[in-house]
């Protein structure tokens, strides 16, 4: 790839300056090709025995260009796709949007969704206390979010079965929960996990009740106390004011250092989705403000993907972005779109922080993941958001996304692709499908959004 070569002729120089990096200046940077290739060589420079200080500075350095050439020959070819599609005639736009009509199975993605929910709520390691189980942000609350779109889609008439499952679960712990246990304890799991999980919990309840009490436009008396919990729970002071102390285990893209981010958009979320005019409610009013505030202070330094989440509770909720923020993400998202149309979570969800020799090393050791491809999440997630910010159905790029959507959705399965970010997964576990149920829920809202089926 051109940009890739041309930041590995720029960082050449820079490892050749560390002692014992002589090897890698020779041979060239640039025939680095690949992100396992680029973990190899940092496993090569963690073996060298080298003076202590030269060592801790150069391994440092070296991390922190190649870092750099990685994601840069990332952007630069995703850059340079995303010009491709403004340039396509009205009329081929036309073509694309009468082929892409109709073209989706919903029938298939309905069961697929409500299979992995009853096998995510079968399985032991989700059992939790009082007969309950664990709502998790990769299959359980992408189900609660799709399933009812796909009920109108199909024209059925009254819940699914696992539907009536997840919403006795979810109400069951609300009326519990001052008797139900965490999700992770410290004990087992280590410290802070008890309070993150339950400030975790609290927020998803509240998003779960809600989103299905926006169906019937009564808000009801559980879903009130679901919302106290969460209010309970918000931080009142800190860098975190406004938001909540999120489940962290190291996991992208929804456990990880920048997740709190991720729980206060869908805390909004939750808060503008709510019927009878919940947002209104006076007692709430400062802590809305505080949430709100917490959205705007860490907007400029969140990841491509949070920005994304925020543009679509952006949507819900007036006056939280204003027009030239909203068309900043927007422009920013349509840069990034890939030759084939779709996005990429792996490309979206990193910043520079999140890099680090020990974050390559583990790579190494877990596999690296395989999400270096446009995936049903990332495609998903930012087609529902650039539609609900009004971007015209006409659209291009659009046009092509919701393209790339149509045409990977697995037909005997009924499921889109999604790729871990954090290991590579043998995709016949029940955890290698995690991604793929996230990413079925976002593509079956985007095109449900669209009303392309």
């Amino acid at each position: 790839m051109v940009g890739q070569k041309g930041c590995g002729r720029a960082i050449e120089p820079c490892f050749g300056r560390f002692h014992g990096c002589d090897n890698i200046s020779n041979a060239g940077l640039a025939f680095l090709s690949s992100r396992s290739q680029a973990i190899h060589v940092l496993v090569g420079l963690e073996k060298q025995t080298i003076p202590m200080k030269t060592a801790i500075s150069g391994k440092w350095a070296a991390t922190t260009c190649l870092a750099a050439w990685l994601m840069a020959g990332c952007s630069h070819a995703e850059t340079k796709a995303a010009d491709a599609p403004d340039r396509k005639s009205a009329a081929s736009v036309h073509h694309a949007d009468t082929k892409i009509a109709g073209s989706w199975d919903a029938k298939a993605a309905a069961a697929y969704l409500d299979q992995r929910e009853a096998a995510w709520m079968g399985w032991p390691a989700a059992a939790r206390d009082h007969q309950t189980f664990c709502i998790s942000c990769h299959t359980a609350v992408p189900y609660a979010l799709s399933r009812p779109v796909l009920r109108k889609a199909l024209d059925e008439q009254t819940l699914s079965a696992n539907e009536r499952l997840l919403l006795n679960n979810v109400t069951k712990r609300v009326r519990l929960w001052k008797e139900v246990a965490p999700f992770y304890g410290d004990e087992e799991y280590g410290a802070h996990k008890a309070t993150e999980s339950r400030a975790t919990e609290a927020v998803l309840n509240a998003l779960v009740l809600a989103s299905y009490d926006a169906q019937n436009g009564k808000l009801s008396a559980d879903t009130r106390t679901a919302f106290s919990h969460m209010w309970e729970l918000q931080q009142t002071s800190g860098d975190g004011k406004g938001a909540w102390s999120w489940q962290q285990f190291n996991l992208k893209p929804w456990e990880a250092r920048d997740s709190p981010y991720y729980g206060a958009v869908l805390a909004a979320m939750a808060v503008r989705t709510a019927p009878e005019n919940y947002p209104s409610t006076p007692e709430i009013q400062n802590n809305l403000k505080m949430l709100r505030e917490y959205l705007v202070r860490g907007y400029p330094t969140q990841s491509s993907i949070n920005r994304v989440e925020l543009l679509w509770v952006s949507t819900k909720w007036p006056g939280l972005l204003g027009p030239e923020q909203q068309k900043s993400i927007i422009d920013e998202i349509l840069g990034k779109q890939r030759p084939d149309g779709g996005w990429c979570l792996a490309s979206l969800a990193t910043t520079w922080r999140d890099w680090s020799l020990s974050s390559f090393l583990r790579e190494w050791k877990t596999g690296a993941p395989e999400g270096e491809k446009s995936d049903g999440y990332a495609t998903g997630l930012i087609i529902l958001a650039l539609k609900r910010a009004g971007l015209p159905r006409e659209n291009a790029q659009l046009q092509q996304g919701l393209s790339w959507l149509v045409r990977n959705q697995n037909r005997t399965e009924g499921l889109w692709p999604g790729y871990s970010l954090n290991r590579r997964r043998d995709p016949s576990s029940i955890t290698g499908h995690f991604m793929s149920d996230a990413a079925t829920a976002y593509a079956v809202l985007a095109l449900t959004e669209t009303d392309l089926h």
